[in-house]
């Protein structure tokens, strides 16, 4: 047998991989055109919200007001806790949870009831929109009026169905005047949550239903086992977004009371504008200001831990 027969041809292999130069790749470009275009969006960032907020965080350890400001320390931190903001705390997240807890019972109802099968329903979708799309100041002052004992149409009608003996100033008493502001916050809020919700529930794919249908499943049930698990994502997002928002909430409160009668619906945000504003305290108020913000810091970060908490024990 010839030489050439005998060699193997997987000897060739080596030798030609050995033959073969290294590649080597070449350093990849950054392209600094993408960072060029968002410089303008974070400067505008940095101004309108970083520095506000670096320069509130000063202002809380000085006495800033009209006259001047010096250094204080923490001594506007320890003037907080002495006076009555504890209680002030807690009736804010009184007031939040009321408030939030409504908004989602009703925008669930809602978009339940939106998103029924129903003729004209579009009709409906429509008309629940003007709490939301009327100006809220506007909104209020008719609640105000609402609300007034003399020739309000709530006292009106209590008096009518024999409720109530004679004229009620709802806004007059510290409990009634404290519910007022919590409805008025619901009436303004629930839409947008109503909204929000429906669009979930439009996303749910039929066939779910259609099989649930099939083996017999009513539709407390089919609610209860597709539509709620498939909507709590969103329920637990738009019910983050509403706490927020409703713990911020002044032009409500002030439109209608201005925190009285008093103090009963003083929250932090009222009393916050009125130690700075009203009474031109502005480093108390800027202490005030940074309390809020570590508050909602604080529940923003335990309501979003509890909630992943769920998620993996129901997975």
């Amino acid at each position: 047998m010839s030489p050439v027969e005998t060699s193997h041809p997987a000897s060739a292999a080596p030798a030609t991989a050995a033959a073969a130069p290294a590649v080597v790749a070449a350093p990849r470009r950054i392209d600094w055109f993408p960072y060029l275009l968002l410089i303008p969006a974070a400067l505008l960032t940095l101004v309108i919200v970083a520095w506000p907020l670096i320069e509130t965080f000063r202002l809380s350890f000085t006495d800033a007001s009209l006259r001047g400001e010096s250094y204080v320390g923490a001594e506007n931190y320890v003037e907080i806790f002495e006076d009555d903001f504890a209680e002030i705390m807690i009736r804010t997240f009184i007031w939040m949870f009321l408030g939030v807890t409504l908004k989602i019972v009703m925008g669930v109802i809602g978009a339940v009831l939106l998103n029924a099968a129903l003729p004209g329903r579009a009709i409906f979708r429509i008309l629940v929109m003007p709490p939301w799309i009327v100006p809220i100041a506007i909104g209020v002052f008719m609640w105000s009026w609402m609300y007034n004992g003399q020739f309000g149409m709530i006292s009106g009608l209590a008096q009518r169905f024999g409720l109530i003996d004679g004229p009620f100033e709802f806004l007059a008493y510290g409990t009634s005047a404290f519910l007022a502001t919590v409805v008025t916050d619901v009436w303004v809020g629930t839409p947008l949550v109503a909204l929000y919700l429906l669009a979930a529930m439009q996303s749910i794919p039929t066939e779910l239903y259609e099989a649930a249908w099939t083996d017999g499943a009513g539709r407390f049930y089919r609610f209860r086992r597709i539509t709620l698990p498939l909507i709590a994502p969103s329920i637990f997002t738009v019910a983050l977004l509403s706490a927020i928002w409703t713990f911020n909430s002044f032009d409500i409160i002030w439109i209608l009371t201005e925190g009285g009668p008093r103090g009963s619906t003083t929250t932090m945000i009222i009393d916050t504008y009125k130690t700075a504003i009203s009474r031109f305290r502005f480093g108390e108020g800027a202490a005030r200001a940074v309390m809020i913000l570590v508050c909602l810091t604080a529940f923003a970060g335990a309501y979003l831990a509890l909630m992943a908490r769920s998620q993996r024990d129901a997975r």
